[in-house]
């Protein structure tokens, strides 16, 4: 059975082990002892080492193949994490393949176009770049050392526990449609699955969009999530207004429109979504929110 080591150990890697237990031995990066009996319960081998301290990643394990999920410092331009974590792979025998999860960010504001994997990089804010850096170095080692590297560049990853009710709830402004940005989706278990797709199926330093194909305006994502719980839809203002109101955090997101073309992703990893459509995930929490009522 092959060895797989997963680094960056939250909701999407979870997913991932519950969904394929069994068909692999999975290694679990950890910097947090305490973390140990909840990995072993969930089948997976504790490694405790932390990508900021290089000493502790020297007895990394031999593996047939890497999630890389880890995210890049909070600050700087570079990536120092993910070098830290090639350098410790390249000690051993050489993994098969590794996947990385990076982020559609690296496009920065597109104008709402259509977008595909061959679009130049653009970031705009400091995790963009990091994020740019950590691609370029995996390609690269990739390339260099006959590692098979995919990237999936995610966009805003959803589930049932991952949805904007909290902003929702507090009636935070949403723009108005002639204004607003193109915003673009990926339920967390399809996320897992794409992520085993690629290690198995992804060709050689190939990006991939980690999407649906259905992007949406991001208030009607917002009224949609509203209308599944039966709460207020948020109000909608102009963008002069919403600089006025809003966070920079928000902002930032506001600032970037594009929608992005999975199409390469569907050809190439050939994965049949369990979710379509973030629509379908509302959904079924309609229908169960219904017959809740019924009994």
């Amino acid at each position: 059975m092959k060895k797989i080591l997963i680094v960056g150990f939250g909701d999407v890697a979870e997913r991932l082990v519950a969904r394929y237990a069994g068909q692999a031995d999975f290694i679990g990066l950890t910097r947090r002892p305490e973390r140990v009996p909840a990995l072993r319960a969930l089948g997976v081998t504790p490694y405790i080492g932390d990508l900021d301290a290089p000493a502790t990643l020297k007895r990394l394990p031999r593996v047939d193949g890497v999630f890389h999920f880890a995210p890049p410092p909070g600050e700087g331009r570079t990536d120092p994490r993910t070098a830290r974590l090639l350098h410790a792979l390249a000690r051993h025998r050489l993994p098969g393949a590794l996947v990385y999860i990076s982020t559609s960010g690296v496009y920065g504001n597109c104008g709402g176009d259509w977008v595909a994997e061959t679009r130049p990089v653009a970031p705009v804010n400091g995790r963009a770049v990091r994020r740019v850096d950590a691609e370029r170095q995996l390609r690269a080692w990739g390339a260099a050392m006959g590692v098979q590297v995919s990237i999936l560049r995610a966009p805003g990853i959803y589930a049932a526990d991952r949805l904007p009710l909290e902003r929702v709830r507090r009636g935070t402004p949403a723009l108005i449609a002639s204004e607003d940005s193109y915003t673009n989706h990926i339920h967390a278990d399809d996320l897992a699955r794409l992520a085993w797709a690629a290690l198995f199926r992804g060709r050689p330093q190939r990006v991939y969009h980690a999407v649906d194909a259905h992007p949406l305006k991001m208030g009607d994502w917002f009224d949609s999530c509203a209308d599944a719980f039966d709460l207020p839809r948020p109000p909608r203002v102009n963008r002069a207004e919403a600089e006025s109101r809003l966070s920079e955090a928000l902002l930032s997101f506001l600032r970037e429109s594009r929608r992005l073309s999975n199409a390469r992703t569907a050809r190439e990893l050939r994965l049949k979504y369990r979710y379509p459509t973030s629509e379908d995930l509302l959904r079924e929490i309609r229908q169960g929110r219904g017959q809740a009522r019924l009994f």
